[in-house]
């Protein structure tokens, strides 16, 4: 039996070689099923060949590079980039924001995959549960949507502010307390864990958490106000959504103002902003961030 030796947390360890695992790895890569099983045994037999009962983790990673370098050296570079963020031994915590319709539990559910993150959260869902331990009276912009928050407020806004803005201020403020304690919890019991959802802003998130390693936020952008538009009427569509196409539409201009408004924080506080037009390349944008934060931090 042909066994693969590593080392976690400075103890080694050894298990058996397995053609599925390293094509699973190679899907993570964007390869083909079918080819990645193929190149899997390729990768076997060739060890196989060399009479070894046993290999070294590095040096079958190398020997993976080597073989789809032969392939295509993008999937080379893409599969270096993947193993370098899965060795990691610390948890990756990822905060993924946007305005509602970006496309934020989409991409977050496709990275939480291709990085083999087990836990998943929506804002949304932390808003719900806030919903039930504070009072309407206490805090009527919680029972609104992030955009129709300032309909709830109670002191009209000064001339000088955007109403929109207020109360998506107003909103997004509280429910980001219950993110801080949920990233805070992440970090003390080493969960990974990709939270995403419109509360995600710059600003409003603790810089001190913002600045443990392999904490990671990102911005969801789209320039085109159709475009934009579109993901309302592609969501909508599926079975599964209950959220009314009427209400987004009608809302879509404070929708863009908190749009732009996230963007703008995120540039001020220099949090990365990626156009999220394909879901491959936004990605990809994420990891390669991730890997070279991991590289710099080193």
């Amino acid at each position: 039996m042909l066994l693969v030796e590593g080392e976690v947390g400075g103890k080694k360890y050894q298990e058996p070689f397995s053609k599925g695992i390293l094509s699973k790895s190679l899907i993570r890569a964007e390869l083909e099923p079918a080819r990645a099983y193929a190149i899997a045994a390729e990768i076997e037999e060739k060890i196989k060949s060399e009479d070894k009962e046993t290999i070294a983790i590095t040096e079958l990673i190398k020997i993976v590079k080597e073989k789809l370098e032969q392939e295509d050296p993008d999937l080379a570079k893409k599969y270096i980039i993947w193993k370098e963020i899965k060795r990691s031994e610390d948890p990756l915590i990822i905060l993924i924001g946007g305005a509602s319709g970006i496309g934020t539990s989409s991409i977050s559910f496709e990275l939480a995959n291709k990085l083999g993150i087990k836990n998943m959260l929506s804002t949304d869902m932390i808003r719900e549960v806030m919903r039930k331990i504070v009072s309407k009276e206490l805090c009527p912009t919680l029972f609104e949507s992030s955009y129709t928050a300032a309909e709830s407020l109670r002191t009209p806004a000064p001339p000088e502010f955007d109403k929109v803005l207020l109360g998506f201020k107003d909103h997004v403020e509280t429910v980001s307390v219950g993110v801080n304690g949920v990233v805070e919890r992440a970090i003390k019991e080493g969960i990974s864990i990709v939270i995403e959802g419109v509360h995600i802003v710059p600003g409003f998130i603790s810089e001190e958490l913002l600045d443990t390693p392999n904490v990671h936020m990102f911005i969801l952008t789209l320039s085109d106000e159709e475009i934009h538009k579109s993901r309302f009427y592609s969501r909508c569509r599926q079975l599964w959504a209950r959220r009314p196409l009427k209400r987004y539409l009608k809302h879509f201009t404070p929708i863009r103002k908190t749009h732009d408004y996230i963007a703008s924080e995120a540039r001020i506080h220099h949090i990365p902003v990626i156009e999220n037009i394909d879901v491959t390349t936004t990605i990809d944008s994420m990891i390669e961030h991730i890997l070279a934060e991991k590289q710099n931090r080193e």
